[in-house]
C-alpha cells in the first residue's frame, strides 16, 4: 500500500493512494463503522492488527479525493529518530572527493527538519550554499536491537523518497555535519510510504532528481557502500530502532557539491526527487520567514 498523512480542518489525517484518487482513512472507517489507526505512528506501532484494518477499511471505501486536492503532511511527522548516512554511494564520495568509508557514516537530523510534498522550505539567511540530495528512506517497523543482516530486512515497515538538503559551508565547517543538515524543514519526506512487501528489492532501485525541470542526479540503490540491511543491523548493535524510525540512506552523485561550477540552489527553485516505485517528491525553495 501507499500511505499517506494530509491536512484536515482538524488535524492531520491518514490516507491510502490508490489509482482512483486517496482514500481518507478515517472518514471510510466511520462510514463503515470499523475500527482503524487515526495516524502513521498509531498504524506502524500497531503492527499486523493495525495493517489488517486499514486493508479492511481499504476495501470498503466507496469515496477518494483526488491526490491534486490533497495538502500533504510528511508521512510520519513524530519519529523518535532520524539518522541520515554519510559517503554512502561509491560514485558520490568520488565526486566529493572523500575516500570510500570503512564504517558508515551516521549523523542526525530531527523533527524540526521534516517537510512533506508540495511544501515550501525555507532558506535560512546564515547559508548561501544549498544542496539537494534524492535519498532512499527506510521506516523501521518494529523494535529492532542486535538483528543480523540477513533479518533486518524484516523489521522494515516501509520505503519512501527523501532529500537530504544541505548547508555545504555550515556542513563543513567542522568534522561533525550536523549544523549544515538539522534545519528547518531540510528533510523533505513523501508524497507517501510504501509498505515494504510492495518493494521487492531495497538495492536495486533507481533514483533521480531534477532541478527546475533540469535531470541532475539518475543512479541506483546497487551503487550503495552499505546496503540497508547493513545498515539497519549496524545500528542495532547499538541503539533500539523503534517503530517510525526514519533512516536515510545516502545520495548517489550529481549533486551541486561535486561540481566544477557550483550553482548552489537559491530561493524560488524547485527540487523534485523520484526513487522508483516510491513516488515523486517536490519542494520549493523560499527565502526565510521572519517570526513576528
Amino acid at each position: 500500500m501507499k500511505i499517506l498523512s494530509f491536512h484536515a480542518p482538524d488535524g492531520v489525517r491518514l490516507g491510502i493512494e490508490t489509482d482512483a484518487g486517496v482514500v481518507d482513512v478515517r472518514a471510510a472507517a466511520a462510514a463503515a463503522g470499523l475500527p482503524a489507526p487515526a495516524t502513521m505512528q498509531e498504524l506502524i506501532a500497531g503492527g499486523a492488527e493495525s495493517s489488517d484494518q486499514l486493508k479492511h477499511v481499504l476495501g470498503t471505501a466507496k469515496e477518494t479525493v483526488p491526490a491534486a486536492e490533497i495538502s500533504f503532511a510528511p508521512p510520519i511527522n513524530d519519529p523518535n529518530k532520524i539518522i541520515c548516512v554519510g559517503a554512502n554511494y561509491r560514485k558520490h564520495a568520488a565526486e566529493a572527493g572523500l575516500p570510500l568509508p570503512s564504517r558508515p557514516i551516521y549523523f542526525s537530523k530531527f523533527r524540526n527538519s521534516l517537510a512533506g510534498h508540495q511544501e515550501s522550505v525555507a532558506v535560512p539567511s546564515a547559508t548561501e550554499q544549498v544542496d539537494y540530495e534524492v535519498e532512499l528512506v527506510a521506516v523501521i517497523g518494529q523494535p529492532t536491537r542486535n538483528v543480523g543482516v540477513t533479518e533486518a530486512l524484516d523489521y522494515v515497515f516501509g520505503y519512501a523518497t527523501g532529500n537530504d538538503l544541505s548547508a555545504r559551508e555550515l556542513q563543513m565547517r567542522t568534522t561533525q555535519w550536523l549544523y549544515g543538515k538539522a534545519i528547518d524543514g531540510f528533510a523533505p519526506l513523501g508524497p507517501y510510504i510504501v509498505t515494504a512487501d510492495e518493494v521487492a528489492d531495497p538495492q536495486n532501485l533507481n533514483l533521480k532528481c531534477w532541478v527546475n525541470g533540469e535531470q541532475r542526479q539518475n543512479s541506483n540503490t546497487k551503487d550503495m557502500v552499505f546496503s540497508v540491511a547493513e545498515m539497519i543491523s549496524d545500528l542495532s548493535q547499538i541503539m533500539t530502532l523503534e517503530p517510525g524510525d526514519l533512516i536515510y540512506t545516502g545520495t548517489p552523485e550529481g549533486v551541486i557539491l561535486g561540481m566544477q561550477e557550483k550553482i548552489w540552489l537559491k530561493p524560488g527553485d524547485e527540487i523534485s526527487c523520484e526513487v522508483e516505485g516510491l513516488g515523486v517528491l517536490t519542494n520549493a525553495l523560499v527565502g526565510e520567514r521572519v517570526l513576528q
